[in-house]
């Protein structure tokens, strides 16, 4: 597939991802992703064949037009969807595969000051939700959706969705699309549980009630979860 052929499935990707799209017009107006996926294949092929000054160059003004910063040494599939855009950053050695979406304030960054690979690996069909960091040398698997704001630092295995600091793998098997408002909020849960123990420790000082037990056993059940999801 030639350049041009590459380039205009980037604009069309546009229509099928953003339902807020009305025209084609609003492509030249409204979507720096879209134009800074333009630029990096320019100037990507200019990087590959040696003109690398001229690369960064390309990429410095497009970062100052757009506000997203991609290394035109990274490597990009087909049709990937920046959507929103800004403060996206794409490290040099990063592996972006095809219809990936990645939603804005994004970084794919590093976490060594070592040549070679540093930068996170894409697999295709993969969403990455606002603000979240996927940071080193780590792989995020086929139709991975990974939450808001989540710090990702290891392996994510396919069909998975993770959220958190460090984020956690909390369902697997999911192809869907990712519903932030769907997922679950493990921390909230965690601090639930906490209060309802506390609460019912006190209760066992003030009075000798068999309910307690059966209390207990729920307790049980909503800690004996948490730790599943953080384990997996």
């Amino acid at each position: 597939m030639s350049l041009w052929q590459i380039i205009k499935e980037d604009f069309l990707v546009a229509f099928e991802r953003d339902p807020a799209i009305r025209s084609k017009l609003e492509l030249f107006t409204n979507y720096p992703g879209i134009w800074s996926i333009f630029w990096y294949r320019i100037a990507n092929r200019l990087y590959k064949k040696g003109f690398k000054l001229l690369a960064r160059f390309i990429m410095g003004i497009n970062q100052i037009i757009t506000g997203i910063d991609i290394h035109p040494g990274a490597k990009i599939g087909r049709r990937v969807f920046i959507d929103h855009g800004i403060g996206v950053v794409i490290g040099e050695t990063t592996e972006i595969e095809d219809d990936v979406l990645i939603y804005q304030q994004v970084t794919l960054g590093g976490v060594s000051l070592k040549k070679g690979k540093r930068h996170p690996t894409i697999k295709s069909g993969t969403v990455i939700g606002a603000g979240a960091k996927v940071l080193g040398n780590i792989t995020l698997g086929k139709n991975v959706r990974i939450g808001a704001n989540s710090v990702v630092i290891k392996d994510i295995p396919d069909n998975s969705t993770a959220v958190g600091i460090p984020a956690k793998v909390i369902q697997k098997g999911d192809k869907s699309m990712l519903s932030h408002n769907q997922i679950p909020d493990i921390d909230k849960n965690m601090f639930e549980y906490l209060i309802k123990r506390v609460a019912l420790l006190e209760h066992a000082l003030l009075t000798d009630n068999k309910d307690i037990l059966k209390e207990e056993k729920e307790l049980e059940h909503i800690y004996e979860a948490f730790i599943k999801s953080m384990k997996s």
